[in-house]
């Protein structure tokens, strides 16, 4: 699609143009008219392949759509810049790993006329390498009516399986399904290399998830961990339920086998 198409559609706005930013680039790039804000100098090649006009973020926030792509430490900062510049009707979406507090956030500081979707793709660059179709992706409505056309356009546009959820659900499942992989990968990943040659294939499918995650940033596992409010009550059960297997697998070395008692 020539810029002169490209043009006469509406326009996209992404903050933060990092590895997840890019990736939306590469699949919305014929839908909309994209430009992008990033504060780091690393994302100029990135921008330059993929047709994106980098500019200020009070450019970026005035955009028909806003993706907030920015990490948790910095979230709040932005979508306060955000609120001052973006425009009546706009829509404003995020992609973060957790919704409760970013959704809080939106509420709270971006003007009442604008709509409001929290979302969380649950893909990312390396399990979206080889196409987003099908993938599943979570929308929570927080305030105005656009959510229903932005899940139409999700489903039959890109062909993502939309989830409508609301934060509270989304961050309670998603402590279990995220909290725990990424947990138990740093874990293993620790370990040391894992072996590659007799393995079996419920180990290559513990390898292909670990995989999908170790080249994720460090602020991805923070917010994971630390940024969603049930994380630390699923992470404290799963190292209990560990612990306690541990002492029952020491209890149980100590007891003599029957036939080892000479009896």
């Amino acid at each position: 699609m020539n810029n002169k198409s490209r043009s006469q559609n509406r326009s996209l706005g992404i903050v933060g143009f990092g590895a997840f930013g890019q990736l939306a680039a590469r699949h919305l790039g014929q839908h909309f008219e994209i430009m992008a804000y990033d504060p780091s100098p690393d994302i100029a090649v990135a921008a330059k392949q993929l047709e994106v006009r980098l500019s200020s973020l009070h450019s970026v926030s005035q955009a028909d759509v806003v993706l907030i792509a920015a990490p948790v430490s910095s979230f709040e900062g932005v979508v306060s810049e955000i609120a001052v510049a973006c425009k009546p009707d706009a829509l404003i979406v995020d992609v973060g790993s957790v919704k409760v507090a970013p959704s809080e956030i939106m509420r709270r500081l971006l003007p009442n006329h604008v709509d409001i979707v929290a979302t969380h793709p649950l893909f990312g660059p390396q399990s979206g390498k080889t196409g987003i179709e099908g993938l599943k992706i979570a929308v929570c409505p927080i305030q105005g009516k656009q959510h229903a056309r932005l899940a139409a356009f999700l489903h039959k546009v890109l062909g993502l399986s939309v989830i409508m959820t609301t934060p509270e659900d989304h961050d309670q499942e998603a402590a279990v399904v995220q909290g725990l992989t990424h947990l138990i990968a740093k874990v293993l990943l620790g370990m040391g290399p894992l072996p590659t040659c007799m393995t079996t294939k419920s180990f290559d499918l513990l390898s292909e998830a670990i995989s999908m995650v170790q080249d994720d940033a460090p602020e991805v596992f923070e917010a994971i961990e630390k940024a969603n409010p049930y994380a630390e009550t699923v992470r404290r059960q799963f190292f209990d339920l560990a612990a306690s297997l541990s002492i029952e697998l020491e209890t149980a070395s100590r007891i003599p086998l029957h036939n080892e008692t000479g009896h």
